[in-house]
């Protein structure tokens, strides 16, 4: 494992270690408003990069995108009491504008289920209007008592998509086609992040959703984050917007629909899976900077070959980022791009050049060799895939030896200051859930034995197992 001497260490102080990240691979800054934070340009690079790959993923599903207002009448949280009710403490309220009260408080968006709902019930009027799929980008604001960087910030940035449907059976299945072929397809194949897969309980469900299904990953240090849910909103939203549809033998029926997103708490997510002790360690499928040219020293030859090659691997198809500020020392610009987790970098020296070669120096697992000029694209490309693959074994194996099969409540309890425990649901019994809580742990998920979904009304709840950790 590559180190330095510029971040605490992961096993001595892990929340140290996750901030000294942040500010030293330049991701991100505390605003000035407590709970607010800046992006800065390599963060917002990763972030366009999650931004992208999720966005096509959205479009293949047929969703299209869309955009509604940040600010929302208080009167329509109201007419959602669960809803309301869920996020009340959290909302940031605009009483004054213009120099005047306004006639009616206006809410910042905590999330768009209401105001989204009063166009849907303008917009849909027959079954031929279904299903509507939108989606948008935007940013929204949850005031936080506990901010931390990407993992909870009072604003922070996401998509949510909202669709409706003329079924519940077509509702659940778009909000598990989410889960399966948008957000795991993602988190699997780009961040190289194992993530389990279930549904929330009541006390951890959506406010205002029927069920709430989750993907939750473990971090290197044992605690489970949620990386992204989707819920079913049932007819909710609907018979408080009155939002109805002509079915095709003429009768006037409620829509049904669904609502999920993923957020810049998956900036938290990458730092955490995949970083050690000298930095962040990028996925180079999501690596806005894929290879990293770097000139050694001054030296005429060494510039130009290091020019040449950089263009030659940006034809080949790779993201590529020509260093040569050679005014700055080798030694600083390693420990940058060490901390920034550039997946390859290439070392471009005279010593080297002189034999025809150059060398190739791979992030994930802090290994140098010298390869030949000539041909080099292929070995990076292969270097590339050879990294992602690797990553992906390694956060594997972690969630696998951190996931204990218990019996019992305690045994629960204790097994989650490690990592994930899994426990049969009959064995929390009905104060379970509030004794993990108050130990600190809770519960993550239900699923079926063995790890599938568990579908509401096809097996009781006590025949499930729950996945139990401690949590972001």
């Amino acid at each position: 494992m590559a180190t330095n001497r510029v971040l605490a260490s992961q096993s001595a102080d892990f929340p140290q270690w996750y901030q000294d990240v942040l500010a030293k691979a330049e991701l991100a800054e505390n605003g000035p408003v407590r709970g607010t934070m800046v992006i800065r340009p390599y963060g917002y690079a990763i972030w366009e990069r999650m931004q992208a790959e999720i966005d096509a993923r959205i479009k293949r599903a047929g969703v299209s995108n869309a955009y509604f207002p940040l600010f929302i009448p208080e009167s329509f949280l109201r007419r959602e009491a669960e809803h309301l009710e869920g996020f009340s403490p959290e909302l940031a309220v605009v009483t004054h504008g213009g120099g005047r009260e306004l006639e009616e408080p206006v809410v910042v968006r905590p999330t768009s289920e209401t105001i989204i709902n009063a166009y849907f019930s303008k917009w849909i009027q027959s079954y031929r209007d279904l299903p509507l799929l939108l989606n948008q980008w935007s940013n929204v604001v949850r005031w936080e008592l506990r901010p931390r960087l990407f993992l909870r910030t009072t604003e922070f940035l996401w998509q949510e998509g909202h669709t409706a449907h003329a079924s519940e059976a077509e509702a659940r299945a778009f909000a598990l086609l989410v889960m399966r072929d948008i957000y795991e397809d993602f988190m699997v194949n780009v961040l190289a992040i194992p993530v389990l897969a279930g549904r929330k309980t009541e006390r951890e469900r959506f406010s205002g959703a029927t069920t709430t299904w989750t993907l939750e990953a473990m971090m290197r240090d044992g605690k489970a984050l949620q990386m992204g849910t989707s819920h079913e909103l049932g007819q909710n939203f609907a018979r408080v917007f009155n939002t109805k549809f002509l079915d095709d033998n003429g009768h006037e029926e409620f829509v049904w629909q669904t609502s999920w997103g993923v957020s810049t708490r998956l900036m938290g997510a990458l730092v955490m899976a995949h970083g050690d002790d000298a930095g962040l360690r990028l996925p180079p499928r999501l690596a806005p900077i894929q290879v990293v040219v770097l000139v050694v020293r001054a030296d005429e030859g060494a510039g130009a070959v290091a020019a040449e090659l950089a263009e030659e691997l940006r034809q080949a198809g790779l993201r590529v980022q020509l260093d040569d500020r050679t005014e700055t020392s080798f030694g600083r610009r390693v420990v940058d791009w060490e901390l920034k987790g550039v997946p390859v970098r290439l070392e471009v020296g005279p010593r080297e050049l002189a034999e025809g070669e150059v060398v190739v120096a791979r992030r994930d697992n802090d290994t140098k060799v010298r390869a030949a000029v000539t041909g080099l694209a292929g070995r990076v490309g292969a270097a590339l895939e050879e990294a992602q693959a690797a990553l992906w074994d390694e956060a594997t194996d972690r969630q696998s030896r951190g996931t204990v099969a218990v019996s019992s409540l305690e045994e629960a309890t204790q097994a989650a200051q490690a990592g994930f425990a899994v426990v049969p649901n009959a064995a929390l019994g009905p104060e379970g859930e509030t004794s993990l809580n108050a130990a600190g742990v809770s519960v993550r998920l239900l699923r079926r034995p063995g790890g599938g979904l568990p579908i509401p009304g096809e097996q009781p709840d006590d025949e499930l197992e729950t996945v139990v950790a401690r949590a972001y």
